[in-house]
This record gives C-alpha cells, structure tokens and sequence, in this order.
C-alpha cells in the first residue's frame, strides 16, 4: 500500500509560494513601468492630446515633442512661412503646420551634455577614492577606524539639502558657483561615503591571502592591490558605481540652487520646457525619456556583475 509523499523541504519554496511570489513581482513590475511608459507615450503626442481628459491611449503619434525639445520657435505671418519655400526636414514641417519657424536650436543639448559631464566625472571619483579609502580601512590597522568610518557614514545621514546654504555660500566665495567643476566636487564629496561602505564590504570578502602570495612573488604592495583586488572587486565596483551614478544623475536640489547658466543640468531644466499657453508636456515627456537613456543603457551593461555585487558574500563556504 503506497502512501501521498506530502513532505517538502524547508529550503526549496512549494510551488504555492513560487507562484504566489512570482505574481507579487510582475505586480510591481507592472506598476513600475505603467508611469514609464506613459511619459514615453506622451512623448509622441500632440500638445492638445497631451492635455485631453479622459487621457488619450490611442492618438496619432507625432515627432512634435521632440522637435519642440530640441528647437526654439517663433510664430510668423502665414505669407512669410509661405515665402520660405519647401520644408528642409521634419521639424520644419511640423512647426510650419503650427504658423511658426525654428529659430535656433534649444538648450537642452548643452544640458544634457553637463549632466553627462558632471554624473560620469562624479561617479568616477567618488569610487576611485572610495576604492582607495576602503582598501586602507580594510588592509591597515588606521587608528580610531571605527570612528572614522562611522562618522564617514554620518555625512550621509544628514539630508544633502541641509547644508544647501553654507554651500551655497561657499561656492560663491569660491568661484565655483555654476561650474562643472564646483558640482562634479560636490556630488563626490556626497557619494564618497557610500562608496566606502559598500567597497569595504566587498574588499573584506577578499582573502588578504592573495595579496600576500603576490607580494612574496616579488609584487609591490601597489601591484598586488592593481593586479590582485582589483579584478576581484569589479563586481563591487560596478554596483558602487551605479548607486553613485544614479544619485549625480537625478539630483536636483543642489543643481537648482548651484547652477543656472553654463553649468545647468538637465534635471532642473526639463520642467522650465514652455510651449504656446503654458507647459510643453509633448517635450517635457520627451526631455524625460532621452535623459533616462544613459542610466539605462550603464545599468544593463554592468548587469551581471550588479547582480553579482549585491548578492557577493551573502553566502559564506
């Protein structure tokens, strides 16, 4: 007489429980994306359709947002468009068919080209620094450690937006106020913290072994940190530098108050999109989904080792 083998293990999840989890996770991927998706709609919609109640979901897709983004216009007499003569590209026709000309390009090239700049350059030495300061903390006895690393850590406690003011003050002693530069110090000087803690996680994980059979093979203590930990902290590395990346690219109090001219990214100037009779929502939403672009495309590049980074040491053989 054969028995129902209803015992499981208590590590392997039933099905009931996968299933469960699985329909938890397109839930919320569902509801993530659905505002992503819309800005991305909108971005190919008329400024009439943009505003239309009830919402329009089936339009006709037009470029008008885009070309309004990256043009600045002005309105002329139906003659004089006339006299101009056939259309030389898209935006030209579109921008005609609403009695008015491009008149020069806009400045959201140059904006998008700072938050490059300054994001990229960053990022870069919040994490060389971070690399730098993290192996030190993990490799050498550094006197009263702890209490550095803990007050380390308190900078990033305190909301950035706190000591707006005295920074504020001080850039413009300085002369650093709008300029590439003064951002690209003070956005590594807000992400260094985090790059410190979490390198140090991932530089502990690496048995100082290694380092030690290099260096009795004749490394410098520089060498075997290049050729050694490096490579085996990429994974850290590349997660630090999207968490650090993400923060530089979206910031926006510190680049509202700091910048407003030369050195203006793109955050702050994206809502300031005005068309005929108030917001630009066609162009706002097209601004959006350009500039979600690059984090994208760095975060799908260093997928694998952002998964790998996360999960580094979880688990311990």
């Amino acid at each position: 007489m054969s028995t129902a083998n209803t015992a499981h293990s208590v590590v392997e999840p039933s099905q009931t429980s996968k299933r469960i989890a699985g329909a938890i996770i397109i839930l919320y991927a569902i509801i993530t994306m659905v505002p992503l998706a819309w800005i991305f709609l909108t971005s190919f919609k008329s400024p009439p359709d943009s505003i239309s109640y009830p919402p329009k979901v089936v339009f006709q897709p037009t470029l008008e947002g885009y070309c309004n983004l990256f043009t600045t216009r002005t309105r002329q007499t139906p003659e004089y468009i006339q006299s101009l003569g056939a259309p030389v590209s898209t935006c030209d026709e579109i921008t005609r068919n609403r009695n008015m000309v491009i008149a020069g390009p806009s400045n959201y090239w140059p904006r998008f080209q700072n938050s490059l700049i300054i994001a990229f350059g960053s990022t870069f030495l919040a994490v060389f620094l971070g690399t730098l300061s993290a192996y030190g903390f993990s490799r050498f006895k550094v006197p009263l450690a702890d209490d550095i690393l803990f007050f380390i850590l308190s900078t990033r406690m305190m909301p950035p937006i706190a000591v707006a003011i005295p920074i504020y003050l001080m850039y413009r002693e300085l002369g650093l106020s709008d300029t590439a530069l003064g951002m690209i110090l003070l956005y590594t000087a807000v992400n260094v913290s985090l790059a410190v803690w979490l390198l140090k996680g991932f530089i502990d994980e690496i048995p100082r072994e290694y380092e030690e059979a290099a260096m009795i093979d004749g490394y410098t203590r520089l060498q075997a940190f290049r050729k050694v930990v490096l490579p085996q902290a990429t994974t850290g590395i590349a997660a630090t530098a999207i968490f650090c990346l993400i923060f530089a690219w979206n910031e926006y109090a510190f680049a509202v108050l700091l910048t407003s001219g030369s050195a203006q990214t793109a955050p702050p100037f994206i809502p300031t999109i005005i068309g005929e009779g108030g917001q630009d929502w066609p162009a706002v939403a097209a601004g959006t989904t350009i500039f979600l672009v690059p984090i994208l495309v760095f975060t799908i590049l260093l997928r694998k080792q952002l998964l790998r980074g996360i999960t580094f040491g979880a688990v311990r053989k």
